[in-house]
């Protein structure tokens, strides 16, 4: 197939790519390379898929709508995997109108394309932060998530809202998946895994929030990127057993479909630095800090929609994909 990945400079998009590479697809990537973390790793990641003749790589921007527009009607592609946006619960607060111009008008600019194009199937990022203030672990897909508590959050259900729209007005058919704390070789530098290791090798303080009493469900890039694959390859269909009634936010009379992506298993953040400590053979100083604004303090992602529709299953252990994290990083630093 013939596929655009947007954000292919990008920790998940550029894992996505290799994978469709390598099973013969022929793969679109598009970043705009911004300098929301370092660039270099951006271009290195690219560096990676730039070998595969199977693989075009072009820089633009999804909030650029004559751009769009143009892309989609010259490459006519089958199907899209949108993992372009703005990133960070944190910078959400800092920077609100970023949010708006990537994650709203760009996700606009996807739709409209792949509406005018009839894309066979639209995958697209949502994530766990849309929680929001739910309290009911673990989270479901078919629970309400109508009180966000960042907007980095509120964009992604307003993505949702917007694919159903057009999944209900013209048979677009889309899958959301909602990320749960993905991480591994190649990840985002203002992830906490990279920011600890970083701190801890130097001797540094890190910053734990919420005094330690957090608990992520770390998932490893690979078992993201299985799932998210199998998702690709089964189109978002109307469930035949829908009731207006009830309104399951996770499905519709429409093509369209939410599932959660995560390993399943919380993990309590002071056991996540522990097996980060053995992993690099060095204890970490801790500064313990009061919970940060926009944060939640904990989140849990029942997967079993994602297991009944494609057969997915995380398969690594944290101490595992933690182990694997941590030789990339002394081999990509040198360290």
């Amino acid at each position: 197939m013939k596929i655009l990945v947007t954000g292919a400079a990008g920790f998940i998009g550029m894992t996505t790519a290799l994978r469709l590479l390598a099973r013969g697809d022929e793969v679109v990537g598009l970043d705009n390379l911004n300098d929301y973390y370092e660039v270099t790793l951006k271009t290195n990641r690219l560096q990676q898929l730039a070998s595969h003749k199977s693989f075009r790589f072009i820089k633009a921007d999804v909030a650029d709508k004559v751009g769009m527009a143009q892309l989609f009607a010259t490459e006519k592609f089958e199907r899209v995997i949108h993992l372009a946006a703005q990133a960070g619960v944190r910078y959400s607060l800092q920077n609100p109108h970023a949010y708006i111009e990537s994650n709203i008008v760009g996700f606009t600019n996807i739709l409209e394309g792949c509406r005018h194009q009839a894309v066979q199937h639209l995958v697209y990022a949502s994530s766990s932060s849309v929680y929001g203030g739910n309290t009911q672990m673990p989270f479901s897909e078919h629970d309400s998530v109508d009180h966000p508590i960042s907007l980095y959050a509120a964009t992604k259900k307003a993505n949702e809202l917007m694919a159903h729209t057009y999944s209900h007005l013209y048979g677009l058919p889309t899958t959301g998946l909602r990320f749960f704390t993905v991480y591994g070789p190649w990840g985002r530098p203002d992830m906490a895994l990279f920011l600890f290791t970083q701190a801890i090798l130097a001797g540094r303080p890190i910053d734990v929030f919420n005094h330690g009493q957090m608990q992520r469900d770390f998932t490893f890039i690979d078992d993201i990127v299985e799932g998210l694959v199998r998702v690709l390859d089964r189109t978002a269909s109307a469930n035949p057993h829908y009731d207006a009634a009830l309104a399951d936010p996770a499905t519709s009379q429409a093509p369209y479909r939410i599932f959660n992506i995560g390993n399943n298993n919380p993990v309590a953040l002071l056991d996540f630095i522990r097996c980060l400590e053995d992993a690099l053979g060095k204890p970490a100083i801790k500064r313990l800090l009061p919970l940060q604004q926009g944060d939640v303090p904990a989140t849990y992602a029942n997967t079993d929609a994602l297991r009944d529709w494609v057969g997915f299953v995380p398969t690594t252990r944290i101490e595992s994909g933690i182990a694997r994290f941590v030789a990339w990083y002394r081999d990509y630093y040198r360290t």
